[in-house]
């Protein structure tokens, strides 16, 4: 079963559970998955569903962060409980462990030397580790790596 297929599945499921706060964040889902299809005249793939999922995940953080800046906690638990449903669709995340070891491979892969190879590192990583790690930090460990190179 697609991930896609998944999520209507746990629509269904919460809807015959009553579960109006699952509900509400996997019907968010669906609409911006949704939006995508009708967008670009596509049937979206799981890569792109995770990529949804994983920019909407990255809302939530921003929200949760800016509501505690606000006081407004009461905002901020909504979107950490939409934040927690959101979370089951994405893979295990990579320990910090594999994800250094990942950029090792990458960078003999490539033969990248110094800061200038930055782009190619990246580019051969992301399809890897895209949902599977946090970007920001794979490229501090890249950009870190390559200083030292």
């Amino acid at each position: 079963m697609g991930l896609k297929e998944q999520i209507t599945e746990d629509m269904k499921a919460a809807m015959r559970a009553k579960d109006s706060v699952k509900l509400g964040a996997i019907r968010m889902l669906t609409a911006a998955i949704k939006q995508k299809e009708v967008d670009e005249r596509i049937e979206v793939t799981d890569a792109q569903v995770l990529a949804i999922v994983e920019k909407m995940i990255k809302q939530r953080k921003d929200s949760i962060s800016q509501f505690e800046a606000g006081n407004r906690q009461d905002l901020a638990d909504i979107e950490k409980v939409e934040l927690a449903i959101l979370s089951v669709y994405m893979p295990a995340a990579l320990s910090e462990a594999e994800v250094q070891a990942a950029v090792a491979a990458a960078i003999a892969a490539v033969g990248a030397t110094g800061p200038q190879d930055m782009g190619k590192l990246m580019a051969v990583l992301k399809p890897k580790l895209a949902g599977r790690a946090d970007m920001t930090a794979v490229s501090a460990l890249v950009k870190a790596a390559l200083s030292k190179a």
